[in-house]
């Protein structure tokens, strides 16, 4: 195992306009989410997850916005599913949408629920934004160009690109590995995962902050072998690896692609390495 040293600096280019735009919905969507924390209340969907209006309201906003800015690229979003089924497009440009990834978090008045949007191109996420706005931060990822972006972002304020510098994932101690785990749906094949590989040092994250905090550096690897979709890992992929991080399957060792309408959106098992780690 490997890391190369790193620091979080001001921002040495300008954020691409793409996604400014994403950032702005997000935020948009996090400062509606906001009006119903603590006081929403909730149904239970088809397959069994729970929602809330708070969902459905931020994702309103996001596919308003999407609509506008790109009125012809497909967008495949949670609660759009739950409610209409599978959409049906061609193409390999799309955009994935999680109004409220960490549901359960939300419910429970923790404050680990993201708003995720990305950007999918040929089966890969180009841009990513994962905003936590009861924690005020948010992160945006440029893959093609591995420029990712951290900032203070509250709901409460205008969102501005000047409250966002550059981030580059902090060194960690060589030798020893930390693994981040989910905090609701971490599941016995995980465990056995990483007693198998000798990691005793875990680390647990809501929703998509799992794969920031890879980004950020705060831990080494995060194995996924429960069931998950793929709006809900997209726009954290996409900072991952604008770090240099990557996210393979978990059987194969091959990239997570997106766009696997066959299979309802759902991913197969994968694991998530910081930059700088050496997958096994």
């Amino acid at each position: 195992m490997t890391h190369e040293p790193s620091s979080m600096s001001g921002a040495s280019q300008a954020m691409p306009e793409e996604l400014v735009k994403l950032g702005r919905l997000a935020h948009a969507a996090g400062r509606e989410i906001m009006r119903h924390y603590g006081q929403a209340a909730v149904r239970t969907k088809a397959d069994d997850s729970p929602v809330t209006a708070a969902d459905e309201a931020g994702e309103a906003i996001i596919l308003k916005g999407l609509e506008e800015f790109w009125p012809d690229v497909p967008v495949v979003a949670e609660e759009m599913v739950a409610a209409q089924g599978r959409p049906t497009f061609s193409g390999d440009v799309f955009f994935l949408v999680d109004p409220l990834d960490g549901t359960r978090e939300f419910i429970a008045k923790r404050d680990e629920f993201t708003v995720n949007i990305a950007r999918i191109e040929g089966g890969r996420p180009v841009f990513g934004v994962v905003y936590a706005p009861a924690l005020r931060r948010m992160y945006l990822g440029d893959v093609q160009n591995r420029r990712a972006f951290i900032g203070t972002c509250s709901p409460d304020e205008a969102f501005s690109e000047k409250a966002f510098v550059a981030l580059r994932p902090e060194a960690r101690p060589k030798g020893r590995l930390r693994a981040v785990a989910s905090r609701s749906h971490r599941s016995p094949e995980t465990d056995t995962w990483l007693k198998d590989h000798g990691i005793a040092d875990v680390v647990s994250y809501g929703s998509s902050l799992k794969l920031c905090a890879l980004a950020e550096g705060k831990a080494d690897v995060y194995p996924r072998l429960g069931r998950t979709m793929e709006w809900d890992i997209a726009a954290g992929q996409a900072v991952l690896e604008a770090t240099g991080g990557q996210v393979l399957v978990a059987d194969s060792d091959e990239p997570l692609r997106y766009g696997k309408a066959e299979a309802g959106f759902a991913n197969p098992p994968f694991v998530a390495w910081a930059a700088g780690v050496e997958p096994f």
